[in-house]
């Protein structure tokens, strides 16, 4: 039996992850996924790449709803995931309160690893965060964006620099290896992203992919998210 084909932003990654064995045994359908930032997945959707669930920000979604590429109806809330700062495991942890705590904490790194700035939701917004704050220009060269959160997070695990330090979606610090989640961006920069499932509309298994995105959103699942960074997503 094919796979169900799953094209996602990295925030979802460990929730499918954990959800995978019980989604073998309950359809006998092995997940063949692929995760990047969200820009780059809406891109290979709408390139053509096979795709029966799509999991990307709700206003992506709701594009994509809107353009036909995904089943109107179908789309169901994962949680609200929130961008944060992470450090190397067991390395000192900053405070990051506010807005003076967190430009310090930024200016004194040694190197700041981060998503890609163009594609990736976080990306973007830590550089827009980096503008506002007045250091983007003073960092220089100890920026360091990666295509992806999951590849920031590795590049951080394997910074040779003490005081190294990252920035991505909770959920992609939550389980990544090496790293340790320090807080979320104070509440004046916060980012607060709705990451949404949906039937894409060429699915070849449509039922399949229903019952994937029942599988994700359901209340046995709520441990799962909240422990993977996902919050409730206001009805």
């Amino acid at each position: 039996m094919p796979p169900l084909h799953l094209l996602s932003g990295g925030a979802a990654k460990g929730l499918v992850s954990a959800l995978q064995a019980r989604f073998l045994a309950q359809t006998g359908l092995a997940i063949e996924g692929s995760f990047n930032a969200v820009g780059m997945m809406r891109d290979q959707l709408l390139a053509g790449a096979p795709c029966d669930v799509v999991i990307l920000t709700d206003a992506l979604i709701t594009q994509l709803t809107d353009s036909g590429h995904v089943v109107a109806g179908s789309a169901r809330p994962l949680g609200v995931v929130k961008t944060g700062i992470a450090v190397k495991d067991g390395a000192a942890t900053p405070l990051l309160d506010n807005e003076a705590q967190l430009r310090q904490a930024l200016l004194s790194a040694s190197a700041v690893y981060f998503p890609d700035p163009v594609k990736a939701t976080a990306g973007i917004h830590f550089m827009n965060v980096l503008k506002q704050l007045g250091i983007d220009v003073a960092l220089g060269d100890r920026l360091h964006p990666c295509p992806n959160g999951a590849a920031a997070m590795q590049a951080l695990s394997q910074a040779g620099e003490p005081g190294a330090i990252g920035c991505t979606q909770v959920t992609e610090i939550i389980f990544a290896p090496g790293v340790q989640l320090v807080a979320a961006l104070p509440k004046a920069f916060e980012l607060a992203t709705v990451y949404t499932a949906a039937v894409c509309s060429r699915a070849v298994q449509p039922q399949a992919a229903a019952t994937l995105i029942e599988l994700l959103t359901s209340e046995e699942a709520a441990g799962l998210r909240s422990a993977g960074g996902f919050e409730p997503a206001a009805r």
